[in-house]
């Protein structure tokens, strides 16, 4: 099967051709051809040929808009002597909240489901909407459609877990719950951990780490999301590149106050401000700011937020689940900084993982095991592909 997978961003449009076989969609046998991203779009955009995430070739091109850049990645696509006779596009939603607990067969009907949902994913779902309607009119309705949603894996967190102390009438007029965010790439990361151990999926007991601009931790326990960072909205949870994660919400009033500005001034802040960026004043990027982490003290103190901030939600994560039989990092800050995983690593000695630093310098973009062999609890580099997991969705939902 030939697989067109398009993953929305706030300000991106990522794309892959992927191929299955039919008959067994395991994400073993999924086998990418190609894959591109456009960025910016809107102004100064430009699209990205990638080969193992890594950018090899790319160009100015114009698009104004969802739309167009759908338009300009299917004609890319055309001109890469590849078939681009699809049998199945599989969409990344951001946010399904209590209506979709599963992959669904795009049609009109679940489209103006997720523009419902618009106002709990204003940057994202908007888009996503964009892309499946463009790729409607380009492909044609004969082209069966997959909506992946991104809180499917948290659908089965209990309501103990996710309801917040707030009035539980408010809760339940509005929705209000954790929903949980990333639950793409924690699924596959879970289900890779799965392959690489040779343990059935409903035998696994880990705490997956999803690290990249944004960022999130998922307690799972056999097999299934049981609790996770981020909430009713991805603010909450972790520090991130540009996110606060968690805060005092009585910050909110007193900032505006104080600042003289209104409240969703300062829900801006927290969410495009802070993180990373706010704390180091310098950068949302860990590439750039480990390159000054011996000589700049805010850039220091960033990374040792971040990091104990983690560290924190693997403890509770640990006492919820009644322990794990290991630690999983994934994003491009989970599988590229040494010392993010040094540092959680080498502070869970006191429950048994053991830090192999020989393994932790090497496994960089790679899958592998950092901790030792005889840990008691383990820790390993999973290099995250959503593509392949939005693709694999897509085929099991049409056979």
């Amino acid at each position: 099967m030939n697989i067109l997978v398009f993953n929305a961003g706030s300000a991106s449009l990522k794309f892959e051709i992927i191929r299955a076989d039919s008959q067994n969609p395991d994400l073993k046998q999924l086998h990418k051809v190609t894959s591109g991203s456009i960025e910016h779009i809107g102004a100064d955009t430009v699209l990205s040929q990638l080969e193992n995430k890594e950018v090899i070739d790319k160009q100015q091109i114009t698009a104004s808009d969802y739309s167009n850049a759908t338009q300009q990645a299917l004609k890319w696509l055309d001109k890469q002597e590849i078939n681009t006779k699809f049998d199945v596009v599989g969409h990344r939603i951001v946010h399904g909240a209590n209506r979709f607990n599963a992959p669904v067969l795009i049609d009109d009907k679940v489209i103006e489901d997720i523009k419902a949902l618009e106002e709990l994913a204003p940057l994202h779902n908007a888009n996503a909407v964009d892309v499946i309607q463009a790729t409607r009119n380009l492909l044609g309705k004969e082209v069966p459609m997959v909506a992946v949603f991104d809180t499917v894996f948290h659908s089965d967190i209990p309501d103990f877990a996710y309801l917040y102390g707030i009035p539980y009438e408010l809760s339940e007029r509005y929705q209000i719950r954790r929903y949980g965010f990333h639950g793409i790439s924690h699924q596959y990361m879970t289900t890779r951990y799965a392959q690489i151990t040779n343990t059935p999926v409903e035998e696994v007991d880990i705490i997956t780490l999803h690290l990249e601009s944004g960022c999130s931790a998922t307690a799972v326990k056999a097999g299934k999301s049981i609790d996770t960072s981020m909430g009713f909205t991805p603010l909450e949870g972790l520090m991130m590149g540009k996110r606060s994660g968690d805060i005092d919400p009585a910050l909110v009033n007193y900032l505006a106050s104080k600042e003289g500005v209104k409240v969703s001034e300062i829900e801006e802040l927290f969410n495009h401000k802070s993180g990373l960026l706010g704390v180091s004043g310098m950068s949302h990027d860990t590439r750039v700011l480990m390159k000054h982490f011996d000589t700049d003290k805010r850039v220091r103190l960033a990374m040792e937020v971040f990091c104990y901030r983690i560290l924190k939600y693997i403890g509770a994560y640990l006492a919820a689940m009644g322990g794990a039989k290991a630690i999983v990092f994934g994003g491009g800050i989970g599988e590229n900084t040494v010392y993010v995983r040094n540092y959680i690593c080498s502070r869970l000695k006191w429950c048994g993982l053991v830090l192999d630093s020989e393994r932790n310098q090497q496994v960089i973009d790679c899958e592998g095991q950092i901790s030792t062999d005889d840990s008691e609890l383990h820790a390993y580099a999973i290099p995250v592909e959503e593509g392949l997991q939005i693709a694999q969705e897509a085929v099991l939902t049409i056979l």
